[in-house]
């Protein structure tokens, strides 16, 4: 199990300690709040740099976690994303009642139609500055795990690769939703052996279970089949 840990946000000396105190080969990583800008990646990827030699460890060992809590944060979610090379994961975290409910304005539904604009473009920022692991979040109603799947849905239906868990209990919901079944495993081996088959043959394009799929689909279809299959 990878171990995360929420630090202050870094604004003195203290916070910088905090750093120190935690930095350790077991830690996988940091998450940092309230960071306004690519600037606050930058410190802190200096000072976990520093920390890094000081412990003898690799350096990039541990991994950033910057959360986009201020509307200038999230407006700037693609530099942010390429400040340092240590950022591991992105996203926008839309909870209700929030910093960023507090920062846009919104009114947090449950169908998430009033965020679905900001998460799309947050999405978009990450994903062209190359952070690898974007993921949404939050949903906090502990109890409501049909609710929470629905979100999970929706955010995974938009491109994000996991979502931020407040609960124990949301963790196998989570799991699922962003996991792909051996159905759908098996239909990716299935597409890319046919157009592999129609490539071999001098095509370019197969009809596929009733579509006509080409080697952008394969290449799709061999990307979730690499990260998922092992």
């Amino acid at each position: 199990m990878a171990l995360f840990v929420r630090v202050n946000a870094l604004d003195g000396w203290p916070a910088a300690e905090e750093l120190r105190a935690i930095a350790h080969e077991r830690l996988a990583g940091v998450v940092l709040p309230k960071v306004s800008g690519p600037d606050d990646v930058r410190l802190a990827d200096r000072l976990l740099g520093w920390c890094e030699r000081e412990r003898d460890l690799p350096p990039g060992h541990i991994a950033l976690v910057p959360l986009l809590e201020t509307a200038t944060a999230l407006r700037e979610a693609y530099e942010i994303g390429r400040a340092a090379g240590r950022v591991a994961y992105l996203g926008a975290v839309t909870a209700p009642g929030g910093d960023v409910e507090r920062a846009v304005g919104y009114r947090w539904s449950p169908a998430g139609t009033e965020t679905l604009g900001l998460r799309s473009r947050v999405l978009l920022d990450v994903r062209a500055a190359g952070t690898p692991n974007p993921v949404a979040g939050l949903w906090t109603r502990v109890a409501d795990l049909g609710g929470l799947r629905a979100f999970a849905e929706q955010n995974r239906a938009l491109g994000y690769e996991g979502m931020m868990a407040i609960h124990p209990s949301h963790v196998p919901a989570i799991n699922e939703v962003f996991s792909p079944g051996p159905e759908e495993l098996d239909r990716c081996a299935r597409l890319v052996a046919a157009v592999e088959t129609a490539q071999a043959s001098g095509s370019g394009a197969v009809r596929f279970e009733g579509e006509m799929v080409d080697e952008a689909m394969a290449a799709t279809a061999r990307l979730l089949l690499e990260r998922h299959r092992a």
